[in-house]
């Protein structure tokens, strides 16, 4: 009779052909038994690796066992478990037997047990599927345990110790409902009971409907099952995109962060720059609380006494002469040159052959800086100068009653006068309201209000633009020269004017305009006073012969004045009080007179 059947022993098969065996693990056919044996001994041999979770130090029946009840879902049993038998052979000495256990599971499990085996083996497994059974996997799955229960005796382990898989891992996880059993049997149990119908693979020729999953490919037999897993995607899907949410929520607040801290430090920074800079502006105008006239000359002194440069004896007798000018108010007049408009019209009269024609103001003192208003004094000395000339005017005497020529101290304390009287409260306010004690310097519009305040006439003119070539101004010298002239009577080569001499205020320094000068090519030059000329170059002007070199220091031509701005502020006459009542209140919003 001719069998055609299979027969399995051994962990190989083969037919009733005995010269063709068949191993069950990799499908590699070999011609004799002792060849088989030693095929079988190389699976043994090879270190075992779960293809699920990596685990790896346990024989294949063991591992056979973990993926069973461990990755279930990934390897059930119509698919992973094809064939298990059991095989049991001595060794070499026949001392010990061993019980070796193969299972077939799916091309992954082959790879990790069986690297090094024909690629061929996978589909000789496939080829041999289907001869798999449930009840031939059940029945084997029982021995397996009746194995383990026999080697567990047989090593001397103690109930308390439990399998090899209790005491490797933690309590499993039902994957169904999420209920942890102690051990794996009794989530074996579990799942029989509670979960068959999922555990039950469905027969080949059974018209049972299966459902895939549109977002894994997963199949299922149940539509419930089917609906459960797909919301647990768009459950997973939804968590996901709550944490990008959360992501960019977080990522925007860091930036804004960010932000915040870099224009907090550019805050910073520029608030810095802004304190330097006022800073400095104090330092440069005198605002800066350094002290004022009576401690720089007290200062300078002690240098030069330091220096050598002056005697002690002359350092008492300058401090005691300063205190008691402050004290009384009024100019030492240790700084002061008189006698130069006279000086001039004799210059002007008999040496000067290329001027045309000159025109002078009334009769004015030079007075220069010292130790105590160097570099921020100029606006007080050419305020001194002016009121020289006015106190030598008939005209102003009624409005100057009195007065004599003040030291700067007393001129801040004038000006404050004025401020309290309610001109320029604008002016008083950007010089903190205070002039005494500091070093704060004064211009056209503190002239302007203290002059009115003293009910004496004047206007400020602005020429705020250039207008000629090279940033010049001729208007301005026009204006003067229009000023000036108006008084000319005849032809006289020297004009002395009745004009009080004019206050010249550009950026940083200011001096006084006391004529001007025709030339016989028709050029004009302002005659100026400047403060910051000393007494002993002014003084060379006092002398019988004197030289045209001498004048090179008040001739200003239109190629010499270049600033961007000048203000003139002129003096024209005497105030009523209705008038000087009227000029208060329009100084509450000072403007000056715009040329051109």
């Amino acid at each position: 009779m001719r069998y055609c059947g299979v027969l399995s022993t051994a962990g190989f098969s083969f037919g009733l052909c005995p010269t063709m065996l068949s191993c069950d693990i990799c499908g590699e056919t070999v011609t004799s038994e002792p060849d088989m044996k030693a095929h079988l001994i190389i699976h043994m041999e090879n270190e075992v690796i779960c293809p699920f979770c990596k685990l790896s130090g346990i024989n294949y029946d063991e591992m056979c066992f973990h993926i069973e009840t461990a990755h279930f879902e990934q390897n059930t049993p119509e698919r992973n478990f094809e064939k298990l038998n059991a095989v049991q052979y001595e060794n070499s000495d026949s001392k010990t037997t061993t019980v070796q256990s193969t299972v077939e599971v799916n091309s992954s499990i082959h790879l990790a047990c069986a690297s090094n085996f024909p690629k061929n083996a996978t589909q000789s497994l496939a080829t041999d599927g289907n001869l798999k059974h449930e009840a031939f996997y059940t029945e084997n799955i029982t021995e397996f345990k009746k194995y383990l229960k026999s080697k567990e005796k047989q090593s001397g382990l103690s109930e308390v110790q439990g399998s090899m898989y209790e005491t490797t891992y933690s309590p499993p996880e039902c994957p169904f409902c999420g209920k942890i059993e102690e051990c794996s049997q009794e989530m074996e149990t579990h799942m029989k009971t509670k979960h068959a119908s999922l555990l039950e693979a469905p027969l080949e020729d059974c018209h049972q409907p299966l459902y895939d999953c549109p977002m894994c490919g997963l199949v299922c037999t149940n539509y419930h099952i089917l609906q459960e897993h797909v919301d647990l995607h768009l459950e997973e899907s939804c968590f996901q995109q709550g944490m990008d949410k959360i992501q960019c929520s977080s990522d925007r607040e860091l930036a804004h962060q960010l932000q915040q801290e870099e224009d907090r430090k550019r805050k910073s920074e520029e608030s810095r720059q802004e304190q330097e800079e006022f800073q400095k502006l104090q330092r440069q105008y005198g605002l800066d609380n350094s002290g004022g006239y009576k401690h720089q000359q007290l200062r300078h002194m002690e240098i030069e006494v330091n220096r050598g440069r002056m005697h002690p004896s002359e350092f008492h007798s300058r401090k005691a002469d300063m205190l008691e000018s402050i004290a009384i108010g009024i100019d030492d007049g240790k700084t002061k040159t008189s006698g130069i408009i006279e000086a001039l019209h004799r210059y002007y009269q008999n040496t000067a052959t290329d001027v045309r024609c000159v025109w002078l103001s009334t009769v004015v003192d030079h007075f220069h800086s010292s130790f105590g208003d160097k570099g921020w004094g100029c606006g007080y000395r050419n305020f001194q100068m002016l009121l020289s000339s006015l106190l030598k005017n008939d005209v102003y005497g009624d409005c100057l009653k009195g007065m004599s020529v003040p030291c700067i101290p007393k001129i801040q304390s004038m000006i404050e006068d004025a401020w309290n009287e309610g001109f320029d409260p604008q002016g008083a306010s950007q010089l903190n309201n205070k002039l005494q004690g500091t070093k704060a310097w004064i211009g056209a519009c503190e002239i302007y209000t203290l002059l009115t305040s003293l009910k004496v006439k004047c206007r400020i003119i602005d020429f705020h633009k250039s207008t000629g070539p090279s940033g010049t101004h001729p208007r301005l010298f026009e204006w003067i020269l229009n000023y000036y002239s108006s008084e000319r009577e005849g032809n006289p080569k020297v004009v002395c004017t009745s004009k009080p001499p004019i206050y010249l205020q550009h950026q940083g320094h200011s001096r006084t305009i006391i004529g001007i000068e025709e030339r016989k090519n028709r050029t004009l030059c302002l005659l100026i006073f400047d403060p910051g000329c000393p007494s002993r170059e002014m003084q060379k002007l006092l002398r019988q012969d004197i030289e045209a070199s001498s004048l090179r220091q008040l001739r200003k031509s239109v190629g010499n004045l270049k600033h961007k701005q000048y203000q003139i502020v002129a003096v024209e006459g005497v105030l009523s009080p209705e008038e000087k009542l009227a000029r208060k209140q329009a100084s509450q919003v000072f403007t000056a007179e715009k040329i051109p």
